[in-house]
């Protein structure tokens, strides 16, 4: 609307109340306050019913996808399961097999005379004071020539 003519429509509507009579303007009052009222709740209604209708959109859309990582971690989790039984049935196959090899290699060492008692221990084990020293290695000198070889006719 042009200003001229909201200011007109403001004059008159200004004229009308002033010239209504007091029941008709409480009674007025009254509908306009329950209508504004009316329309109040009307609009927050709607307004939860929307947000409630977004929640539960959200709700079922978070449950599927916790049921797939649920199902997703399930089977990565027999999986990893199957792969560590796989591993162990190995070890166990492998510690099995060495077994066998050490009580066999027992045997055979009590059959050769060698077994652990033989073993030699710390104790048997040369110490620095039975190293020679660098004085006590020979020397180009001390290496034989063919000279000093005895044949059989010397």
């Amino acid at each position: 609307m042009d200003k001229p003519v909201k200011k007109a429509v403001g004059k008159v509507a200004k004229k009308v109340v002033e010239h209504t009579p007091e029941p008709i303007k409480e009674q007025v009052k009254d509908t306009v306050i329950q209508k504004t009222k009316d329309t109040l709740v009307e609009n927050v209604q709607a307004k939860a019913d929307k947000a409630a209708s977004r929640l539960e959109k959200a709700k079922d859309e978070n449950a599927d996808k916790i049921h797939d990582k649920a199902d997703q971690a399930k089977e990565k989790a027999q999986d990893v399961l199957l792969s560590v039984r796989d591993k162990i049935g190995n070890v166990v196959e492998a510690g099995q097999e060495f077994q066998e090899k050490i009580s066999s290699a027992n045997k055979e060492d009590e059959r050769n005379g060698k077994n652990v008692r033989k073993i030699k221990g710390v104790s048997n084990i040369k110490s620095y004071k039975y190293v020679k020293s660098a004085t006590a290695i020979k020397s180009s000198k001390n290496i034989k020539s063919s000279n000093d070889i005895k044949t059989m006719s010397s």
